[in-house]
Order: structure tokens, then C-alpha cells, then sequence
């Protein structure tokens, strides 16, 4: 069976295109673009991201397309056995396992954001989300919806309708990947990325329409300027780089484990060259001409200087700052379901490219028919995402695995893949089987960038993203109100942080001083300079509001890692499990690889 799995193969060209630039395309391109520009200097936020883009989005992109044709003209769909006839040693195929858990685990809680926006639109068509301008009402709206006030709550019975639309997106998915590579995935990435273009540029056209409906300050001109002007003093701060590069990342779902098995359905014949490039420009044309004039220009135009507060939460830019819009601008309630729907559909093409690395991987490494194969994921899914919607308050699970799975093993990987084409793939290798079948040639100082330039980079990247980032992930203890940030921002802690300190049970020291990190950061320091509490504004954490941390572990922050890392040693027993399978079965062999293979 697992012969049939590897004849399978795209139908056109344009469809594997549109089928790459699906996956990429989803709702970091329309929610954490816009915000993470921003935040991170406007204007000057736009150099490191095209640096980025440059140094390593496509050339990654290039070396996953031909490393995964390179595998699936050998026989393999699936990342364990692609890297196994990449390098020849039994540990290859250990090293791939991050590239099923990556996209497993992701889509366990990114279907339960995917069934926000299929809730919010319905909710839309039925006028239920016109609740005026009150950013509040629309931030408890939405931590009542995702059950982020207690965990459980979406078990409660206080919300059925969201169990049912998770279980409706949760099938859609399923139906697709069962129907396969091209009469699953092609076909509907067909019709719905046309038709997302088409909706995003229906709110696009109605935004720059707008006018200045509110204030005369507050039009399309200075929206944009809101966004795009560049703040020359972001250039030189590290976390502006580690922002572009984070979002490059996400933009073009490279070190995902997701483009290495789509380009293994490729033919010889087929240009990866272009294709890539294509799949590429693409994506930046929905995150770039579409997303970036969108979310926080329309945002600002209603909302004016406070829609900065929103611009650190991909969530409450999405589910917060445009209802308010929305609610102010004519025909409003249409513009909302056009907007969700567009998001909803984003994140159908995102979330379906998931399943499809570990689908493969259990046909090719077990011999299991399509049926039995996505049951089995099926059940595995329905596990995680269970355990993500249940421990919903302050969506703790859902940002830790995030945060570790969805940014920090992403760079590990992608780090993995940059060493493995150009260190032992080889770039004189490389560039040959990237250049079969290709009308397009890649210039040949990308082949040095990817293997100097390219891992040194991702090296370097991921080691301060790792000291910025992982220290600062620790227990949620409260919730800072809207209030408090204007207070925040100004630099003296003020009676609101006070009260809503002693109202969580969190005692301000007597002789307790407050000291500034920078980047959005606060330390509470007893009167012997220790730190007591970290104080964090909603730029750093994916809520509406910021919160005061206590420097202890959240117990469900360590049952969400337990979780990946179970998940993880499971992978790691079934690729061992399926090497020892194609080994004995012929297809797969250790040592140096012939010249002519």
C-alpha cells in the first residue's frame, strides 16, 4: 500500500502551487503580520523582514522543494524517509521527527482558533457581534467565547454552539485529507484561494473607502502612516530582527515539515525553481498588499492612537479591534462575516497542509490504507486539541505549545534542513536537482547563502530568541486592565496595578521597587533586589489585556510540554518502528549514496 501512497501526484502545476501558497497563506499573514509591524517599528520593521525573506524564506523554501522531489522520486513522501535518503545514516530519520510533531501538534489548537472564525462569522450573519464601539464588551465576548475565563469552560454547556462548529471544522479537514493530495487538497485549494483573494479584496477596497468617519485625524493616509512609518530606533533593537525573522517563518510554513512533503508528489519533470518562487510571491502578496492594508488601518481609522494596545495580540487585533470597526462602519455586519469567512477559509488551507505529513508517514512507514490512516490521526487530533480546549483559561496550553512548537522547534528545524542541503546534500548536488525540469534558474550565490550564510543566521537567531524568550514563560497570576497600560507606559506603577495586585492575592512589597526591562517589561523587586514578579504589557502575551507573572512554573504550562514530549516519544517509537519496516524491506539503505541515484 505504501507503493500507491508514493505514485500519487499533483495534478497541474498551478494546483500545487496554490496548494503550497495555501498552507503558507492563513491567519498570521492578516492577525500577526499587521501587529508585529507595528510593534516593531513600522517602516523600519520592513528592512529586516525583506533581509529575512531574502536570506532565509526562499532560499529555505528552494531547498525544500528540492529536497522533497529529491525524496519522493526515491520513494518517500514522508519527512523520516525523505531525510533518510538525503543523509544515510540511521539517524536521520529521528532528527525528521520534528517535522510530524510540528505540524501535528500546531494544528491541534490552531483548528480551535480556525473554529473562532467560522463561530465569529456565523455569529455575524445572525447580527449577534454588533455590540457598538466597546472594546470591552468585544475583549469579554471573546474570553467567554474561547472559554478563557476557567479551564473547562467550553465543557460546561455555557457555549454548545462553538462545540458543534469545532467539530463541523474538524470534519471539513478531514473530509479533504481523506479525498487525498489532489482530489482532497488541489481541489479545494482551487476555488479557495481565488476566492480568499477575492474577499480580502472586497474589505480592502471598502477600507480604503472609508473616509474619515470619526475624525478628520483619523483617515486611510494616517492609517497607513500608522503602520508603515518607519521608526529608525527599532532598526537596532534585537527584537526587531527576531520578529521579522519569526514572521518569515510563519509567512512561507518553512520548518514546518509541510513544503518537504508536498514537493515529494512533484514529477522530474516539474519546475520546483519557479514553483517556489511563485508559491513565495504569492504569500507576500496576501501578507504584504493585502494584510498589511487591511487589519490596522481600518483598525486606526475608528479606533485612532489606542489601537496600539492591540497590536501585540494577533487575537485581539483579529477578534477585538475590527469588530469595533466593524460596528461602526456602514453595512458593518456584512463586512464582518466577509472578514471572518476570508479568515475562516485562510485557515482551512493552513490547517489541512498539517495532517498531511503525518497521513503520509503513516501509509509509507506502515503500509496503512487512506482510511485507516486518517482514523488514527483522527483519534490522536481529537486527543490534543481536547486537551488544548479544555485547559482554555488565559489560553495557557494553547500559547505554550505556541510558543515551544510553533516558534522555537520551527527554527530548530529549518536550521536542521539549511545544514542538510547545503552540508550533505551538497550544493553542487543540490543545484543539479533543483535545476531538473526548470525554465527558471536559482543564482548561484544562493547556493553559498544556504549553506554559510543561511544556518549561521538561523543559528544565531534561535539562540536569542531562546535567552529573550524562553525565561519570560512562567505562571499567569493576573490580568492588568485596560487602564493600566496608558499607566504602564508613562513608567510609574500607579493604584490600579496596586489593587489589581491585591485583589489576586499578589502583596506589594513595602519596600518594593518597580524597575523597567524595556520591550514592554517591568520586574517587581523585593527590598533585597530579587525578583518578585514580572510585570508584562498585552505586546507579550497573546491577550487583551498584560499580565503580572510570578516567577514559578504553571502547572498547565508543564502539562502542555508533558503533552508534546509524550507525543514526541511516540513519533520518535513509530519512525523507528517504520525504519526498521523499510529496511528490511529493501527501501532503505546506510552509507554513501551512488553518484548516480
Amino acid at each position: 500500500m505504501a507503493q500507491e501512497q508514493t505514485r500519487e501526484r499533483w495534478g497541474s502545476r498551478i494546483g500545487v502551487i496554490l496548494a503550497v501558497a495555501g498552507s503558507a497563506v492563513g491567519l498570521g499573514n492578516f492577525l500577526r503580520f499587521p501587529g508585529n509591524a507595528a510593534q516593531n517599528g513600522g517602516g523600519a520593521f520592513m528592512l529586516p523582514y525583506f533581509i529575512s525573506l531574502l536570506v532565509l524564506g526562499i532560499p529555505l523554501c528552494w531547498a525544500e522543494w528540492t529536497m522533497g522531489r529529491y525524496g519522493g522520486l526515491r520513494g518517500f513522501n514522508s519527512a523520516p524517509g525523505i531525510f533518510s535518503v538525503l543523509w544515510r545514516n540511521r539517524a536521520s530519520k529521528y532528527f525528521a521527527t520534528l517535522a510530524l510533531l510540528i505540524p501535528l501538534v500546531i494544528y491541534m489548537y490552531y483548528v480551535l482558533i480556525e473554529a473562532w472564525c467560522l463561530g465569529y462569522a456565523l455569529k455575524y450573519l445572525t447580527g449577534d457581534l454588533m455590540m457598538g464601539r466597546d472594546p470591552d464588551a468585544y475583549g469579554n465576548y471573546l474570553n467567554n467565547y474561547v472559554g478563557a475565563d476557567a479551564d473547562g469552560a467550553l465543557f460546561s454547556g455555557s457555549n454548545p454552539s462553538f462545540l458543534l462548529i469545532l467539530v463541523v471544522a474538524f470534519v471539513l479537514n478531514f473530509t479533504l485529507i481523506y479525498r487525498g493530495v489532489t482530489k482532497g487538497i488541489e481541489m479545494f485549494c482551487r476555488v479557495a484561494m481565488p476566492l480568499m483573494a477575492l474577499l480580502a479584496i472586497i474589505v480592502l477596497v471598502r477600507v480604503l473607502t472609508l473616509g474619515a468617519p470619526i475624525d478628520p485625524d483619523q483617515n486611510v493616509v494616517t492609517g497607513l502612516g500608522f503602520m508603515w512609518n518607519p521608526r529608525s530606533d527599532r532598526l537596532w533593537d534585537p527584537q526587531t530582527w527576531l520578529a521579522a525573522s519569526g514572521q518569515i517563518f510563519f509567512s512561507l510554513s518553512v520548518g514546518f515539515g509541510v513544503i518537504i512533503n508536498y514537493a515529494s508528489y512533484l514529477s522530474e519533470k516539474d519546475d520546483v525553481v519557479l514553483s517556489g518562487l511563485t508559491s513565495s510571491s504569492m504569500n507576500e502578496f496576501f501578507e504584504v498588499c493585502l494584510g498589511g492594508l487591511i487589519t490596522l488601518p481600518a483598525a486606526f481609522i475608528f479606533l485612532g492612537p489606542q489601537v496600539a494596545n492591540f497590536t501585540g495580540s494577533s487575537f485581539a487585533v483579529g477578534f477585538v479591534a475590527l469588530p469595533n470597526v466593524f460596528a461602526s462602519m456602514p453595512g458593518g455586519q456584512i463586512f464582518g462575516f466577509l472578514w471572518f469567512f476570508m479568515l475562516f477559509i485562510a485557515a482551512i488551507t493552513s490547517s489541512v497542509s498539517m495532517l498531511q505529513p503525518v497521513i503520509a508517514f503513516f501509509e509509507e512507514g506502515f503500509g496503512l490504507k487512506r482510511h485507516a490512516s486518517v482514523t488514527i490521526l483522527g483519534l490522536i487530533v481529537a486527543m490534543g486539541c481536547g486537551f488544548v480546549a479544555y485547559f482554555s483559561k488565559g489560553t495557557v496550553a494553547l500559547d505554550t505549545m505556541d510558543f515551544w512548537v510553533g516558534t522555537f522547534f520551527i527554527f530548530i528545524l529549518g536550521l536542521f534542513q539549511a545544514i542538510m542541503y547545503g552540508w550533505v546534500l551538497g550544493i553542487e548536488r543540490g543545484e543539479t536537482e533543483a535545476h531538473r525540469g526548470a525554465n527558471v534558474r536559482i543564482p548561484r550565490f544562493v547556493q553559498y547563502v544556504l549553506k554559510y550564510v543561511t544556518p549561521l543566521y538561523l543559528g544565531i537567531i534561535a539562540l536569542l530568541f531562546a535567552i529573550n524568550n524562553l525565561p519570560s514563560k512562567d505562571s499567569e497570576v493576573a490580568k492588568l486592565p485596560s487602564s493600566a497600560h496608558a499607566m504602564l507606559a508613562e513608567g510609574p506603577i500607579g493604584s490600579t496595578l496596586v489593587d489589581v495586585m491585591k485583589n489576586n492575592e499578589i502583596n506589594f512589597p513595602a519596600a518594593g521597587t518597580i524597575v523597567d526591562q524595556g520591550a514592554g517589561v517591568w520586574h517587581v523587586l523585593s527590598d533585597n533586589g530579587s525578583v518578585l514578579y514580572k510585570i508584562k504589557d498585552e505586546t507579550l502575551y497573546q491577550h487583551s489585556a498584560g499580565q503580572i507573572e510570578k516567577v514559578l512554573s504553571n502547572p498547565v504550562a508543564v502539562s502542555s510540554m508533558l503533552f508534546v514530549f509524550v507525543v514526541l516519544g511516540f513519533l520518535m517509537v513509530m519512525v523507528h518502528i517504520a525504519g526498521r519496516r523499510w529496511e528490511a524491506e529493501g527501501r532503505l539503505s546506510y552509507g554513501p549514496e551512488s553518484p548516480t541515484n
